[in-house]
């Protein structure tokens, strides 16, 4: 089974509600080495932390992932309650003033009431159950939202994989190119030689046939680039293969484009003609070009 090749870029959202709560999931990743998650929950809510750490990792294995939580709930009907420790000490203290004052009128219950700290608003407590039907209610809509996040970054890689089996096939056709460079052939090699010496002698002085062959395939020797090109062929196979295969392939790839480079580099450093060597800096840009892409790959 040929699994997605997924991008580490993407963005998921869902929307819930349940009772008099209402809330939004928004998940956004880039690119990173390893699956790092950074969580952004609402107070009373952390316990949902390691369910989210627990749901990212069998969505995701790479990426800076930002989990947010925005939740809303609609107060209910607070119901009055008695302070009594506050009513006793407010009685005590009317108690003392009166019999200091016997003549002062009566307090009036209303103005008792009034008091500060007397008379206490508090909210209805949350059922157990209602609480537990919030969290699950919770954890399914950040399924929803990963899901989304994921499907985004299966699209994103889709269209990657295209633009890399494009650039696989321009490294492809370089190397064919490299392969039957005339630069390349002893007897090219030969008459350049000759015509150097030449130039360095003065075209007076006879040259002797059978050390300017032995110089001739001394330096073909040296130019040779025979295994680099054979590496570049096998390097072009194994990564088809790897976008084949899809799944979280972007570190093996990665290497893979370094190995490009490294036979890039060294098929320049052999060129001996112009014709090789815009071969070879050719294909350094696409393989730039090609790191860039799969930086973004899980």
């Amino acid at each position: 089974m040929t699994l997605s090749l997924c991008s580490m870029t993407g963005f998921g959202r869902s929307d819930g509600a349940s009772g008099a709560a209402r809330w939004t999931w928004e998940l956004r990743s880039v690119n990173g080495k390893g699956l790092d998650l950074r969580m952004r929950l609402p107070g009373g809510l952390e316990v949902l932390e390691s369910y989210c750490r627990e749901a990212a990792g069998r969505h995701l294995t790479r990426g800076n992932v930002t989990i947010g939580l925005s939740y809303q709930r609609s107060q209910g009907e607070a119901v009055p309650q008695i302070n009594e420790a506050a009513l006793s000490a407010l009685l005590a203290a009317l108690e003392t003033v009166r019999q200091r004052l016997p003549d002062a009128a009566p307090v009036a219950l209303d103005g008792i009431l009034s008091q500060r700290g007397v008379i206490e608003w508090k909210e209805p407590e949350e059922d157990p159950a209602e609480r537990e039907a919030l969290l699950e209610a919770l954890k399914a809509s950040l399924e929803s939202a990963l899901e989304e996040l994921a499907r985004m970054r299966r699209n994103e890689g889709a269209a990657i994989a295209t633009v890399l089996r494009g650039q696989l096939a321009t490294i492809a056709e370089l190397t064919r190119q490299a392969e039957a460079a005339p630069c390349r052939a002893p007897e090219a090699i030969r008459a350049r030689l000759a015509a150097q010496v030449e130039a360095l002698v003065g075209s007076n002085t006879a040259l002797d046939p059978s050390r300017l062959h032995q110089e001739a395939a001394l330096l073909a020797t040296k130019a040779d680039i025979r295994e680099e090109l054979d590496r570049l062929v096998a390097h072009v196979q194994a990564a088809t293969d790897l976008l084949d295969a899809g799944g979280p392939v972007g570190r093996r790839l990665d290497f893979l484009a370094q190995e490009f480079n490294r036979e890039a580099n060294t098929l320049c450093s052999k060129s001996n003609g112009t014709e090789l060597t815009a071969i070879g800096l050719e294909l350094k840009t696409v393989i730039d070009q090609m790191r860039e892409q799969i930086q973004n790959l899980e």
